[in-house]
């Protein structure tokens, strides 16, 4: 591991999920489908908070990073994913899977780190509301982005330095539908023990660490509603299940992947569909579809695209009677 690559493998094989054709088929159209939701979904709340002077506020700025967060980690499998369901060769380079590998890691970093800064925004505004304009300005909002995306780059390059220089020569299928650490190190002509112990102390710890104090957070929160009204109580609780549910199904693989001791690569390819499908479709619904102020501001942006279109439509309709 102390010198240059010196790898004979120049591609891997990606096993994928099933050998069934008529689950290659189901899996297509389920992939398709969530892929199609998570980008019009996500993209319609960065575009709703852009372009909303009603939403330029402190938890719409996270919110718009998250959901750009989301985007960017299920396109980096997701579109391969759909390629190569229905591909008899499932072909990845060494570079490419490299590249997944760390870009996966680098989003997932940011993203855990994100959900951090946004429930302090939360915690900020229930228990602290008189100072929360205060303490969470722009500056604050721009640190915890800044803050979260250098955090995971630290993440992934901390893992990739090591697994970049292992030496790949023999087998080259990858028992997985995407490139993953734990998955290629297996793949190496080496002792790779070290390897292995590194990347589950790291991504486990961030994965780990961020749940448990989210958890905490969670019910620290609740329990300072409480105390101050049991209807508040209610409401937050309404809230916040919906935000802890989504906590443990993004961070329910994590555990498996990176921190159970047995491995069980038939479930962790099935769970990780989680992280890179299911919970960016649900973010959307759960922190803004569920939010009165941000589905008032997406009726406002709908009617303003409606009026945009029925505007240029007459000036193209105005257009063609005068050129007659």
């Amino acid at each position: 591991m102390d010198g240059a690559n010196d790898s004979v493998v120049t591609e891997f094989v990606l096993v994928g999920l099933s050998v069934s054709w008529e689950m290659n088929i189901v899996l297509f159209c389920f992939f398709s489908s969530f892929f199609v939701g998570i980008v019009l979904g996500n993209l319609f709340i960065v575009f709703t908070v852009i372009f909303d002077p009603h939403l330029h506020s402190p938890m719409y700025f996270l919110l718009a990073n998250l959901s750009l967060l989301d985007l960017g980690l299920s396109a980096t499998a997701v579109p391969r994913m759909i390629a190569d369901v229905l591909s008899t060769y499932k072909i990845i380079s060494f570079p490419s899977c490299m590249t997944q590998l760390f870009f996966i890691h680098v989003m997932g970093g940011t993203e855990m780190v994100l959900l951090i800064a946004m429930v302090f925004d939360r915690y900020t505004a229930i228990c602290k509301p008189l100072h929360y304009l205060t303490i969470m300005n722009l500056k604050t909002c721009i640190c915890f982005v800044v803050a979260a995306w250098v955090i995971g780059v630290i993440h992934a390059v901390s893992q990739f330095v090591f697994v970049i220089n292992l030496p790949f020569c023999g087998p080259n299928k990858v028992d997985s539908f995407y490139c993953d650490f734990p998955q290629v190190t297996k793949l190496a002509c080496v002792d790779t023990h070290i390897v292995d112990n590194v990347v589950t102390a790291n991504s486990g710890l961030i994965s780990m660490g961020t749940f448990f104090l989210l958890i905490i957070s969670y019910v620290f929160i609740l329990v300072t509603v409480r105390h101050r009204s049991s209807v508040g109580l209610s409401k937050a609780f309404s809230t916040l299940s919906a935000h802890i549910t989504v906590v443990f199904l993004y961070f329910t693989p994590c555990f498996f992947v990176y921190v159970w001791p047995f491995p069980t690569l038939s479930l962790d390819k099935f769970l990780i569909i989680l992280d890179f499908v299911v919970t960016p479709v649900l973010n959307p619904a759960i922190y803004t579809f569920r939010n009165k102020e941000m589905k008032v501001a997406m009726k406002r942006l709908s009617r303003q695209i409606v009026g945009f279109k029925d505007y240029f439509s007459a000036i193209r309709h105005t257009s063609s009677n005068v050129t007659k």
